[in-house]
């Protein structure tokens, strides 16, 4: 069983769903759309088997950038 959208891909399952992830695993971020920070955090997430979207991604110039979790 692929961990991630790329193995499977590379598997040729196409038709592939990584399991869920609940959205409290995982940071958002505030990178804008487009650039080169919110792409490279997609293909992290999509590297570690997580979901490519967060609810509270940024995803409008205008949006305020997510809360940021106590570390």
């Amino acid at each position: 069983m692929p961990k991630s959208v790329l193995e499977a891909i590379k598997l040729g399952l196409w038709e592939y769903e990584p399991p869920e992830v609940p959205s409290d695993e995982f940071d958002a971020t505030g990178a804008m759309p487009g650039t080169k920070d919110k792409l490279k955090t997609l293909a992290q997430r999509a590297h570690d088997g997580l979901p490519l979207w967060h609810p509270l991604d940024r995803d409008d110039i205008e949006a305020a950038p997510p809360p940021r979790k106590p570390r």
